[in-house]
């Protein structure tokens, strides 16, 4: 463990999302102190919180929803504790998701709508550069890195009053990750991108610490 993340327990929503124990491995080998369950008040023990997400939108909206997550995060992040969310964790931190002409509504904890990218090959898959927000501490030591997608859908909008890391694929700009106050999120699966992604997991976590 490193000397900046020492003893920080990091809770990892457990919902039924396909990519739950790479993401605890991924945060552990990071230096966090992992601790995955569904029970608000164990996860409410915890430093800092990270709500993963891999299929639809409106699926791990559902997921959420079945364990009290929707309660779990809005009131984390009313509280101002840290919480980072990955890949369609990111996305359902939005207002809403449209897919198949389906509007879900999302966790509305930043404004914007995630929808289909507009580029003619989807999904976007695989390795590529980001354009990072000016200022940023998640991606500090790795802003030139590559990161690992797996998507079809994004969001196209700046968030008002967040630091706003971009990514472009086939023509079609969208939000590769945000950071608002003490709530990151990431496009991107930092659990498979390497280095550059522990990286990543490791300033957060430093950040958390801090």
């Amino acid at each position: 463990m490193t000397p900046d993340a020492a003893g920080v327990r990091v809770g990892v929503l457990d919902y039924g999302s396909g990519n739950l124990h790479s993401a605890c491995r991924a945060l552990a080998v990071a230096g966090g102190d992992v601790v995955l369950s569904a029970d608000g008040g164990e996860l409410g023990r915890c430093d800092a919180l990270v709500v993963p997400g891999v299929g639809a939108f409106s699926a791990c909206m559902e997921g959420l929803r079945a364990v009290g997550g929707v309660g779990i995060v809005a009131d984390w992040v009313d509280s101002g504790r840290p919480l980072l969310g990955i890949c369609v964790g990111h996305q359902v931190l939005f207002e809403h998701g449209v897919e198949h002409g389906r509007d879900a509504e999302g966790l509305g904890v930043f404004p914007g709508t995630v929808e289909r990218l507009t580029s003619a090959r989807l999904p976007h898959m695989g390795w590529n550069l980001v354009e990072t927000a000016p200022g940023s501490t998640a991606f500090r030591g790795v802003e030139a890195e590559r990161f690992y997608f797996v998507h079809s859908y994004g969001v196209h909008t700046p968030v008002p009053g967040a630091r706003v890391t971009w990514c472009e694929h086939g023509g079609d700009r969208f939000v590769a990750a945000v950071e608002r106050g003490a709530v990151t999120s990431t496009q991107f699966h930092p659990e498979k991108s390497g280095a550059a992604g522990g990286r990543l997991l490791r300033n957060w976590i430093g950040s958390v610490r801090a």
